[in-house]
């Protein structure tokens, strides 16, 4: 098998700067991409091996001829004639047999080698070889130590955006507020060098100083990233609080640097957070955040009643209920809110939905053991929340947290639906559809009690002016019940069918849909280890036993990280 051999520290006989230039999608400079391509096409592939000096049988990774070196007497910690050791070598191509090998013959861990005079642990991370890595701390790597670059070991992971290196470094303990040869932070480096939300918004997560100040430039991670003009970088560090005010070196503010490179993205972001902060001082602001849910609702009920009032003013003038109108929704800027019932739309909105919970010791020794265990996978581990994900959960950006087993996040409600309120979802739409349709009936009642209508001798025209002109009030009750009967009854009949045929979220139903349009054999979504058949599924989502017809069997997806074998399948497969 041919191996790809790499040169001391990605880029030989290539000195850049602290920011290597043409960094692609995984933090490879393009420089170390066409050496990587010329060492496939150099290297041949190895039919005899006895032949094979020891610098190459540790690239490709053959233990037994470099075991017989090493024996022979060869110096495991002679370096080359580039100034690199086989520790090097065996850690770039993430050889761990090898590095055990030659640490147990003598080895020095933290050798340092080639043009940037790098150890065999910045090697490592530069690949992203995270087993290497732990491997080498195990065995006593310095991760502080600064390579000829001025970089440390989580500044070279955060350089090269390396998420899960950077997660087990911290997690290890070092310091995410470690500062390199030039004062800067991981924080500083990622916003200045790195453009794009990662790994910013991964660092964040570990609390790092927002405000602490590099030591030539006296400059922030804000004033870093307006530096840069890294707008994704701006709006994270703006929305984790970092501070307007501090003044670099040069006496600037983040927006007096912003207002000088003319930037007007960013200098419109900095203006417009600076007058929310204004705004936020006043007790009257804080208090109205705090009563947010209970105004809105209050609003809305007084809204639609002064809508209504307009339409039944006693006025034959429709222009002026117009002007009325507009003015009304001018002043409220809102939208008549639905009427539903408001113990099923608060069980809904206050109801845990299953939002994944931990503290900060939790995760970091959730991420040690889940690397060390070769499971951090980020397909599997939620970068934001830093914490496993559950099986059948997702992180939703608006409420910022993994939801188990979730399905949306409702616009109606402005909560998530998961596995938490799910149930309580469903009655809500249930109740509001049953309010809405006896608000229908009883308008139907009323225009052919109380109004003079000839629906049958003059038509649908004349009988709509008809009962305008009788109830203006009462048709606009109609069509606000009509609008809110469409989607809660459309929404109510979609998810009873997910649940009770399917087995499914709404958001796995759509994700494979979309899988399914990119398959040359379409995907059945009756055929997942989710659909237990229709009386089973309705018995598990209402844990409801129907007197005893059914047995329910409840899982708790806040925790359930592995695949659930069912008792209903277990039971079919036996009888089979």
């Amino acid at each position: 098998m041919r191996t790809l051999t790499l040169s001391p520290v990605g880029c030989r006989n290539h000195s850049h700067g602290p920011h290597p230039p043409g960094f692609g999608r995984h933090g490879v400079c393009a420089h170390e991409n066409k050496e990587l391509a010329k060492a496939r096409e150099a290297l041949p592939l190895i039919e005899d091996s006895s032949n094979c000096d020891i610098v190459k049988a540790t690239q490709y990774g053959i233990f037994e001829r470099c075991k017989e070196l090493v024996e022979a007497g060869y110096d495991v910690r002679q370096p080359d004639k580039e100034n690199v050791s086989l520790l090097h070598w065996a850690a770039i191509n993430n050889r761990l047999d090898l590095v055990k090998f030659y640490i147990s013959k003598g080895a020095v861990v933290d050798q340092l080698g080639g043009d940037l005079n790098s150890t065999p642990l910045h090697w490592a991370i530069r690949q992203g070889h995270l087993p290497m890595v732990i491997l080498l701390l195990q065995y006593g790597a310095d991760p502080t130590l600064i390579d000829g670059e001025g970089f440390s070991s989580i500044h070279l992971a955060v350089l090269f955006q390396h998420m899960p290196i950077i997660a087990y470094l911290i997690s290890k303990g070092q310091s995410v507020n470690m500062t390199d040869l030039n004062g800067q932070t991981p924080l500083m480096l990622s916003a200045h060098k790195v453009l794009g939300p990662e790994p910013t918004g991964f660092l964040l997560k570990f609390n790092p100083s927002l405000n602490v100040v590099d030591k030539i430039h006296q400059n922030t991670p804000l004033h870093w990233a307006v530096a840069a003009g890294n707008v994704t970088a701006v709006d994270k560090l703006l929305e984790a609080g970092s501070s307007l005010d501090i003044r670099n070196v040069k006496g600037e503010t983040p927006l007096e640097m912003a207002l000088q490179s003319k930037n007007r993205l960013i200098i419109h972001m900095l203006k417009t957070e600076a007058k929310m902060r204004a705004n936020k001082k006043f007790r009257l602001w804080t208090w109205l955040q705090k009563c947010e849910l209970f105004l809105l609702l209050m609003l809305s009920v007084i809204t639609m009643w002064a809508v209504g009032y307009i339409l039944d003013f006693n006025s034959d003038s429709w222009l002026l209920k117009g002007c009325l109108l507009i003015t009304l929704l001018f002043l409220t800027s809102l939208f008549p809110s639905m009427i539903g019932f408001l113990y099923f739309f608060y069980k809904t909105w206050a109801t845990d939905p299953g939002f994944t919970k931990a503290s900060e010791e939790e995760r970091k020794t959730n991420i040690i053991t889940l690397a060390e265990t070769g499971c951090l996978d980020f397909r599997t581990f939620c970068t934001s929340c830093l914490v496993r994900k559950p099986l059948r959960s997702l992180h939703c950006p608006v409420c910022k947290s993994c939801v188990a087993r979730y399905d949306q996040h409702c616009l109606w409600t402005g909560r998530c639906i998961g596995f938490g309120n799910h149930r309580y979802y469903i009655f809500f739409l249930f109740f509001l559809s049953v309010v809405c349709n006896w608000i229908i009936y009883e308008s139907f009642m009323y225009w052919s009690n109380h109004c003079a209508t000839t629906f049958r001798e003059d038509g649908l025209w004349t009988y709509l002016n008809q009962i305008v002109a009788c109830s203006p009030w009462v048709l606009y009750i109609f069509l606000l019940a009509t609008f809110h009967f469409s989607w809660s009854s459309f929404l109510l009949v979609n998810q009873l069918f997910q649940i009770a045929f399917l087995g499914l979220t709404s958001h796995e139903r759509t994700s494979l849909l979309k899988q399914s349009r990119h398959m040359k054999q379409p995907l059945s979504l009756r055929r997942t280890p989710y659909n237990l058949g229709f009386t089973q599924n309705l018995a598990d989502f209402f844990q409801c036993g129907c007197f005893g017809l059914v047995k329910p069997y409840a899982v708790d997806w806040t925790s359930q990280y592995t695949m659930v074998f069912h008792p209903a399948k277990e039971k079919v497969l036996r009888s089979v």
